[in-house]
């Protein structure tokens, strides 16, 4: 016979039918919702809210017509699911079209929307893949908030067999609603991979795997059940950002030049007379130059122009002291140090807006450099 001591159940004195009695009438109770036993169900929770915001680009790119940035949102079945969606229209152009006055002001917007939305999940930015690793960069330094902008386009337009512009707004949907996001800043989201706006590069002029970040790697990958975190940045960006937008109206004019062989320092001070503040050189491995760009870049920087080496390798990094070895010490050489810098491992293209965004905010040679150490 079983102990009633060892399951824990106390004897009732009362009859057995009565004891039953009462056992089906709290379960009764239970069920039909009736007194303290009442059993609730959980409550459902809301979906994360996302902000679409539509720039133009390949995604939106049909024959016949651009598609706005409802229907833009609307590409992927089921992406209700995952997210409740709102959207708006910035532009409707080629990414390479978008101007850098564009660039401020959908930085602004895009600070305005966390800013005045504190329930809002992420920003997911829908754009041309020509230039997304530019504008990418941009907002990831300048949106100042925890909270992810997420980039996405497509190779493929509408129009096109084998359309990838579906599946890359669900996963950027999907995405930019992930609580784990935060923190991690811009991000690119193409082909279910997620990348750093700091490292990522349109690395193929067709190919669906065009976006890469170098010997960097992914941040992460989306897949059919969640959305994966690898790595996540740990430079200064987004939130930590000290590039206040809101304090700038215009940025100064910066250029690129290219290391080649036999290159002339003409086009380096041509770009010097026609306004530029700032010259990024992309150099040859970790710093050389060719022709006569040396003597260029010696010129312009005693008219006051700073002067950033970056390598053209696609990788690597330029160390300080690289760009200017001599030494002396008089004072046109100490003139000339304060107008050189070293991009570090900044791409040309990612040198060339921080140092547009460092110029509108110091003159400081050091205070720029300190820059590159840190974004």
């Amino acid at each position: 016979m079983l102990s009633t001591r060892r399951v824990g159940i106390s004897r009732d004195p009362r009859p057995t039918a009565r004891r039953g009695g009462v056992f089906v009438a709290l379960v009764a109770a239970a069920v039909l919702g009736a007194g303290p036993g009442r059993v609730r169900p959980a409550a459902a929770q809301p979906s994360p809210r996302v902000h679409v915001v539509a720039t133009g680009g390949t995604i939106s790119n049909r024959e016949g017509g651009r598609l706005s940035a409802a229907e833009v949102a609307s590409l992927a079945p089921g992406i209700e699911r995952y997210a409740q969606l709102s959207t708006e229209q910035f532009s409707n152009t080629a990414s390479g079209a978008l101007t850098v006055a564009q660039y401020l002001a959908l930085a602004k917007r895009l600070n305005a929307l966390y800013r005045d939305d504190p329930g809002l999940a992420g920003i997911v930015v829908a754009m041309g893949t020509d230039t997304m690793e530019e504008l990418a960069w941009f907002l990831h330094l300048t949106v100042r908030d925890p909270r992810p902008v997420v980039v996405v386009g497509s190779m493929r337009n509408p129009s096109q067999v084998g359309f990838e512009g579906p599946a890359n707004i669900l996963a950027a949907v999907r995405v930019a609603a992930d609580p784990a996001a935060r923190g991690v800043g811009t991000v690119v989201v193409l082909n279910d991979e997620i990348h750093s706006a700091r490292e990522v590069a349109k690395t193929d002029a067709r190919r669906l795997q065009t976006f890469r970040a170098g010997e960097y790697g992914v941040l992460g990958v989306v897949d059919p059940d969640r959305v994966v975190w690898v790595r996540r940045p740990i430079q200064r960006h987004s939130a930590t950002s000290e590039f206040d937008v809101e304090r700038i109206d215009s940025l100064p004019r910066v250029d690129i030049l290219l290391t080649y062989q036999g290159a002339p320092a003409d086009l380096i001070t041509a770009a010097a007379s026609a306004g530029a503040s700032g010259i990024v050189v992309a150099v040859a491995g970790a710093g050389a130059m060719s022709g006569t760009q040396a003597a260029g870049v010696r010129e312009v920087r005693d008219r006051g122009v700073f002067v950033v080496t970056a390598t053209r390798t696609g990788s690597g990094r330029i160390s300080a002291g690289t760009a200017d070895r001599t030494a002396t010490t008089d004072a046109a050489t100490e003139r000339r140090r304060a107008h050189t810098l070293v991009a570090e491992d900044h791409a040309p293209l990612k040198a060339r807006l921080l140092l547009m965004l460092g110029l509108a905010t110091t003159r400081e040679g050091h205070e720029l450099q300190r820059m590159f150490r840190e974004y």
